[in-house]
């Protein structure tokens, strides 16, 4: 882990907004700009995509990424790689010190095969996702690929499986990105209720823009 704390001060922040409990949000940071995810409770998981606000169809690449760094989890001085090997951001301030880039959104499907078949009609991640899409007009269904889970704890096995496991979270704790393009930030705050990413109880999370 590589823990550093951020210089910028709340009150200087040109937007502040708070993500309920397990909802959507979409919003736009210009190249320059710096970005904070905000854990407010603890222990909640926030899953974030990201694409060029230019060409959209340019996204988030998990595997240029993890290959570029050479390691699985996100910290202080990890840059974020688009599908084109472009460098879209990087991460500036980080007191969480690891974030997930392996164990994807929850759906309708990985719930049932995770849980039961009961679970299938939950509200999932790949749901805020589609919601908040939707809503932009600039994302489809088609645009939704592997995210970040940031704040969110999934070990690998020994074996190579993954499990998840309770948050290293704190209330107050936060990651911070700085964008080398414009970049349309997608994010459900995680609504999961059966695996501990979020202690079985989602919480609010909050996004800070510095110019």
């Amino acid at each position: 882990m590589h823990l550093t704390l951020s210089e910028k001060h709340p009150e200087a922040a040109v937007s502040r907004t708070v993500i309920a409990a397990g909802e959507p949000f979409i919003c736009e940071v210009k190249a320059g700009q710096t970005v904070r995810l905000l854990d407010l409770e603890g222990n909640q998981a926030v899953d974030t995509l990201f694409y060029s606000a230019a060409n959209p169809r340019e996204r988030y690449d998990v595997q240029r990424t993890l290959r570029r760094q050479n390691r699985v989890y996100l910290t202080t001085g990890s840059v974020l790689y688009s599908n084109l090997g472009n460098p879209m951001l990087t991460i500036s301030a980080d007191t969480c010190g690891h974030h997930d880039t392996l164990g994807g959104a929850c759906a309708q499907e990985s719930n049932t095969v995770r849980y039961a078949l009961d679970k299938r009609y939950m509200h999932s991640c790949r749901d805020n996702f589609l919601r908040a899409s939707l809503h932009d007009g600039r994302l489809t269904k088609r645009d939704i690929s592997a995210n970040i889970n940031f704040f969110m704890n999934v070990p690998v096995t020994p074996e190579g499986g993954l499990t998840f496991e309770d948050g290293i979270s704190a209330a107050g704790k936060y990651v911070e990105l700085k964008a080398h393009m414009d970049i349309i930030v997608l994010i459900s705050n995680c609504p999961q209720l059966n695996n501990p990413c979020n202690a079985y109880n989602p919480t609010p999370a909050e996004v800070l823009v510095w110019d």
